[in-house]
């Protein structure tokens, strides 16, 4: 395996930008992932560090090898595709070692690695049959042992799940987390799926527009979200955000939502930081509100729609005409018009400049 370092790598075509000045740097063994909206790039940096697309700019570098110039056959990388790509009139067990065949690979040396692939993934029993005689889950599993095979530095998915139906994609999901661990393998991994990057994922680039909002392992990507944007993408159901302002009241710094409703942060020396009055956007995870009222952290609102999901009860509350989103517990059923309070985990709010989108805080 192989370490990966992105140094401002840029994209254009012809007048439009696609990609702006993205750095990132990969440990050997670590799994990157790309993720974001249709239309970020994702896909095009990808293309980039396999060599299938050029860059207009920065530097790709695998295993302290610069490999812009360098052709894709020579830059010892695999690509599992998102339509598997597999030859349907051959063999699966030809379609694992096709690479390594037209490599000059003997055949007891290609016969061993199809092998251990193939037990590694689940398919022996599947070594005979083509393609077209495979559901969708061990078509993917093959697209991957084919990759296995060439024992490459570095290992590429495009959206490999998105072709699947939910419940294999959360197979699927699991076979790739398992093959990550056993292998030891750095992954670079393109979904818009953010499911799959907080599980899969030991670093996740959030992106948009071509620019990496935040580059952190999924737990700071969740929990200190650095915009708007992530902090909305992140997560389902995705943040509530509320407009508010603060107010400086004996020493201590509260939040006073639009309809007057307030919340209590605590702030040393609060009425030294010049910020009473400051407008600021309030997020609000689904999970930090729970039944219940606790002085200086509840808000108050009328039940607009009540939605089990099994596991969780997620309920739509009405506070002074903003929706807000609360995961309840499973057996948690308040009425439809009913006045409830809700107790908010302050620990687990977020704070938002209004004019730029990005993380706020008061001064230390």
């Amino acid at each position: 395996m192989a370490n990966l370092s992105l140094q401002g790598i840029r994209k254009s075509f012809g007048s439009v930008d696609v990609l702006h000045n993205i750095d990132i740097e990969l440990d050997d063994g670590g799994f990157l992932v790309l993720l974001g909206p249709s239309g970020c790039g994702k896909s095009t940096l990808l293309s980039i560090i396999a060599g299938l697309e050029p860059a207009s700019g920065g530097d790709i570098v695998i295993g302290g090898r610069r490999m812009n110039d360098v052709y894709p056959k020579d830059r010892n990388i695999a690509m599992v595709f998102q339509s598997y790509a597999l030859y349907p009139t051959m063999s699966v067990g030809r379609n694992i070692g096709f690479g390594l065949e037209m490599r000059g690979v003997g055949q007891a040396e290609r016969n061993a690695a199809i092998d251990k692939a193939a037990s590694l993934l689940q398919v022996k029993h599947l070594l005979d049959r083509k393609p077209g005689q495979l559901s969708g889950g061990q078509r993917q599993r093959v697209a991957m042992g084919r990759a296995i095979v060439r024992n490459p530095e570095l290992f590429l998915f495009d959206e490999p799940l998105s072709n699947l139906d939910a419940q294999l994609r959360v197979e699927m999901r699991t076979e790739i987390k398992r093959l990550h661990n056993t292998l030891g393998t750095t992954i670079v991994y393109v979904t818009h799926d953010q499911v799959e990057a907080m599980t899969l994922g030991t670093l996740v680039a959030v992106m948009k527009d071509g620019v990496i909002q935040q580059l952190a392992d999924p737990r700071t990507i969740y929990d200190r979200p650095a915009n708007m944007f992530v902090a909305g993408f992140i997560g389902s159901p995705s943040m509530n955000f509320i407009e508010a302002t603060i107010a400086l009241e004996n020493g201590r710094a509260t939040i006073r939502l639009c309809d007057g409703q307030v919340l209590d942060i605590l702030v040393a020396d609060a009425e030294k930081t010049g910020f009473d009055g400051q407008s600021v956007i309030v997020g609000i995870r689904p999970e930090a509100l729970t039944s219940g009222s606790v002085p200086g952290a509840t808000l108050k609102g009328r039940v607009d729609v009540v939605e089990p999901t099994g596991p969780d009860t997620m309920v739509i509350v009405d506070v002074g005409g903003k929706k807000l989103t609360a995961r309840l517990g499973a057996r948690e059923s308040p009425t439809l018009g009913e006045q409830i309070s809700l107790s908010v985990d302050l620990a687990g709010i977020g704070l938002f400049d209004p004019a730029t989108g990005q993380r706020w805080q008061f001064p230390k």
